[in-house]
């Protein structure tokens, strides 16, 4: 569906969430699929027992054929439905309680600092892309998982190639393998010689006690290995570009830090960077505003159509740091809502104050709808140019 601009919703998203909010949609493939828009009926979708987020079954709609060869090559702990799903959920949850979280925020302030301390030696202009946005969450996750930081242009590398809406299946196929054999070779290194981090401890608490098999926990690692950066470092670049067009707000923020919480949830309300999912399956006949959700039929729930819906949020399309948000659906909802979400609230909050305290005059050198925009599974810009006053240098 064509889009308004780079970082807007289609405004089709709007026509059919006041006209016909479950409606008949077709895919790439041929086949047809329900595309829900309005806040209310995606909620309720998704805490829907009769609703299967198993990319095995044959119904399941994906958005493109790189998407089809990443998902169904690998069941990963998303794609698990209940009891199953619940018994790897709260196999995990402890690991990333709030209260755990929040004791990283001196680890994730620090490396948000050197970054900052690198980006000012190298002086303006710099490419936030490059220099914080992809460099904050996975140097965080190798901290997280016992890593050297070097090994982040490994996972990386591997993530772009699978989460490329254009790439080629096999590629696809064969970057997943790679981190699959990658993250085994992690819990071996673990197992000989454990340490303080976040694999050492699931090996010791869950594998050798039986609790988990060998494949799951590979596979659990290899998602949390990706979720851990991709997703915030798309949220950290486009924040930015968010916030630098709307001074006001910004201004607002950077006077009062105990604003930035709220701004946060706005952001990821307002630029919900998972476009075009969560998608689902029904599994039974469920009727729903109006119409008949067959057994077997894929079903569409894009948070970025419910994160406008102006029945949820007032003027949806207006960005407001003020706004009570913290009911968007950016997280996904129910049982598969995202796990790691108070480290991603955390590195938020950390890189946007410090970014703009230490860098007040800070500015795009590319109209913000000039940014190119990559062909991703999640709202992606290639790079972020910016500048900055230095003290005493004219520009």
């Amino acid at each position: 569906m064509p889009r308004q601009g780079p970082f807007q919703p289609p405004h089709a998203y709007a026509e059919l969430r006041a006209e016909q909010p479950v409606a008949r949609v077709r895919l790439w493939d041929g086949r047809a699929a329900w595309l829900v828009t309005r806040h209310a009926e995606i909620r309720q979708l998704l805490s829907d027992p009769r609703v299967s987020a198993r990319r095995q079954h044959p119904g399941f709609p994906f958005a493109t054929p790189a998407r089809a060869a990443a998902e169904r090559h690998e069941e990963a702990f998303i794609s698990k439905d209940p009891p199953e799903h619940g018994r790897l959920r709260k196999m995990l949850t402890r690991y990333f309680a709030v209260r755990r979280i929040e004791r990283l925020r001196p680890v994730v302030q620090d490396i948000v600092d050197g970054l900052i301390d690198d980006i000012e030696e190298s002086g303006p202009p710099a490419d936030l892309v490059r220099q914080l946005a992809l460099e904050l969450p996975a140097r965080t996750i190798c901290h997280i998982f016992g890593l050297p930081p070097e090994e982040r242009h490994y996972f990386q590398s591997r993530d772009h190639r699978r989460n490329a809406l254009d790439s080629d299946p096999a590629d696809v196929v064969a970057a997943t393998e790679e981190m699959l054999h990658y993250v085994d070779a992690l819990v071996a290194s673990k197992q000989r010689s454990p340490g303080d981090d976040l694999i050492s401890e699931l090996v010791r608490d869950q594998l050798d006690t039986g609790a988990a098999e060998r494949g799951e926990l590979v596979a659990i690692l290899r998602h949390l290995l990706a979720a851990g950066h991709d997703t915030t470092a798309n949220m950290i670049a486009l924040g930015v570009v968010v916030l630098l067009s709307h001074p006001d707000q910004l201004a607002q923020a950077t006077t009062d830090p105990e604003l930035w919480p709220g701004a946060v949830e706005e952001l990821l309300r307002y630029i919900s960077v998972f476009q075009i999912s969560p998608n689902r399956v029904a599994t039974e006949d469920i009727e729903i505003a109006g119409v008949t959700i067959r057994t077997g039929d894929g079903i569409i729930t894009p948070a970025v159509a419910a994160n406008r819906d102006p029945h949820a949020f007032p003027d949806p399309d207006t960005f407001d740091i003020h706004r009570q948000a913290r009911h968007h659906l950016a997280f996904a909802y129910g049982v598969h809502q995202c796990l790691g979400q108070p480290l991603a609230r955390l590195e938020l909050q950390v890189v946007f104050r410090t970014l703009f305290e230490r860098l007040p005059t800070l500015e795009l050198t590319t109209p913000a709808e000039r940014l190119a925009v990559r062909e991703y599974l999640l709202l992606s810009i290639e790079e972020l140019p910016v500048t900055w006053t230095v003290p005493g240098v004219s520009r």
